[in-house]
């Protein structure tokens, strides 16, 4: 499995601390780094090279969305994950629009921090279900589709997320999902979970007449 560096970006040192903390054990995770504001994320990202920027929303001398929108012509394939206490509209629009590929509440736990790293750095976009409970309401406002059906969230789901998706409607356990997708039954678990709280779906049925009904699956 290919290691993964990571250069973590805030400007409190116990934030930095903790998150350390969190991915230690992780053994293809490898810390490269830190940087405690935004110029000194930038200076780090040319001299370290990493695979993935954590970054605090709000640091001094520039914001974390400043330095993703400077660094990303020059590092297009630099993995992005901002880190935010902010829930309000305006805020999550900034994150979505500078090109991150990820976003998570500064309170997620490290099953969550893990997932989303893994996430990112495998080509997907991940933003934890708070956040995309505010981008899919802001989607519906401004397209005006207050009565659209669901199939316009499917949008929202990462790519791992449908294939997980699908293969729940197609009535395989966690454990076989994870053999056929190489990946933990606890991850199953973590996607399943997350993908209920996005859709605000509540059991397993309805999940699959979600797939259903958004063209997941097909039914004779």
């Amino acid at each position: 499995m290919k290691n993964i560096s990571i250069l973590i970006a805030d400007d409190h040192s116990i934030v930095r601390e903790g998150i350390k903390n969190m991915l230690k054990d992780i053994s293809d995770f490898t810390i490269v780094g830190e940087a405690e504001n935004g110029i000194d994320a930038i200076e780090k990202i040319k001299k370290l090279s990493p695979d993935l920027l954590i970054t605090d929303i709000s640091m001094p001398q520039m914001t974390g969305i400043e330095v993703i929108n400077i660094v990303k012509k020059d590092f297009p394939n630099l993995k992005t994950l901002i880190l935010t206490i902010h829930s309000e509209e305006e805020f999550i629009e900034q994150i979505f629009k500078s090109g991150a590929t990820g976003c998570l509440y500064k309170n997620a736990g490290r099953g969550e921090f893990e997932l989303a790293i893994r996430a990112v750095c495998n080509g997907e976009n991940y933003y934890c279900s708070g956040l995309s409970n505010v981008l899919l309401k802001e989607y519906f406002n401004k397209k005006d589709i207050a009565n659209e059906t669901p199939a316009e969230k499917k949008l929202f789901l990462t790519v791992r997320e449908k294939q997980i998706l699908k293969l729940i409607a197609e009535e395989f356990s966690n454990y076989e999902i994870a053999e056929k997708l190489f990946i933990s039954v606890r991850t199953v678990e973590t996607h399943r979970k997350n993908m209920m709280q996005k859709l605000n779906i509540e059991s397993t049925i309805a999940l699959i007449k979600y797939a259903v009904h958004t063209g997941l699956i097909s039914v004779d």
